[in-house]
């Protein structure tokens, strides 16, 4: 009898303490306990995405760095020397084929997304949307003295520097001004449309001069954009993937900014 009374305390005693346990571990965690390591991961996270922005960033403008070295040579090889300059300028066809070549691969890279990203094809593509904007740049630049372009080169430099000082440093956020911008590209769509309806009776500085100076503001815009999509620390933001397609933005910007600063202040060559 009492071994069943000691039993029976026994079982009830262990019966209690387990209910015990089991009522102790039912219970809900606390919220401190639940986000114990919130603050690491996201921390982590945060510090990993800012490591492959910053390499990201170096890789476009490593890339970039070359195309306008490449760019800049070509220019100053058709401007400064003589025989190759006669050569080009009696040679408009060359213009034509580098303008096909720019056309189809800028598509290329534009229009097909997994092109760009698949290695080597990617910087094949790039190579010759290079080679081909240069050479067009470079046919441009031997009807203009080497005084205005060297001054227009040096002009673009300037203003790619503070843009890019501004993008990186202000805290305006352009990306969030798209609406300005396809309206000031509308504005331009149609300055060019008059200008080739005017051009055939006659040819009109003030309208032409007034095209150049839209241009070159609007691109000079469209820097800012296309870096603030670099940094992506905007309201919209470029994929680090997208190493190709960002590259090919800015650079288009800068020669483009290029081209309307010679329209603008470019002297013809006697």
């Amino acid at each position: 009898m009492c071994h069943r009374f000691l039993d029976e305390g026994l079982i009830s005693g262990l019966t209690g303490v387990s209910h015990q346990q089991v009522n102790d571990d039912n219970e809900p965690p606390t919220y401190q306990e639940a986000t114990a390591g919130y603050d690491d991961m996201e921390a982590q996270f945060a510090w990993d995405d800012k490591t492959i922005r910053q390499t990201f960033i170096r890789k476009v403008y490593a890339i970039l760095l070359v195309q306008l070295l490449v760019t800049v040579g070509i220019v100053a090889l058709f401007s400064f020397c003589a025989p190759v300059r006669f050569y080009i300028q009696t040679h408009p066809g060359l213009y034509m084929a580098s303008y096909l070549m720019f056309f189809a691969t800028y598509i290329a890279l534009s229009c097909c997304g997994e092109l760009r990203r698949q290695f080597p094809w990617n910087i094949i593509l790039l190579v010759l949307f290079t080679l081909s904007m240069a050479f067009m740049m470079g046919f441009v630049s031997s009807f203009y003295n080497t005084k205005s372009v060297v001054l227009c080169l040096g002009i673009t430099s300037l203003v790619c520097l503070s843009v890019t000082i501004f993008s990186f440093q202000s805290k305006v956020d352009v990306t969030s001004y798209q609406g300005v911008l396809f309206s000031l590209c509308m504005v331009l769509l149609l300055c060019a449309i008059t200008i080739s309806i005017v051009v055939p009776f006659g040819y009109v500085p003030w309208l032409h001069a007034m095209y150049a100076v839209l241009g070159a503001i609007l691109f000079t815009l469209f820097l800012a954009f296309d870096t603030q999509m670099l940094l992506g620390n905007k309201r919209y933001t470029i994929s680090p993937e997208e190493y190709i397609f960002a590259t090919l933005s800015i650079y288009l910007d800068i020669v483009y900014l290029f081209s309307f600063l010679l329209q603008i202040m470019g002297g013809g060559r006697d």
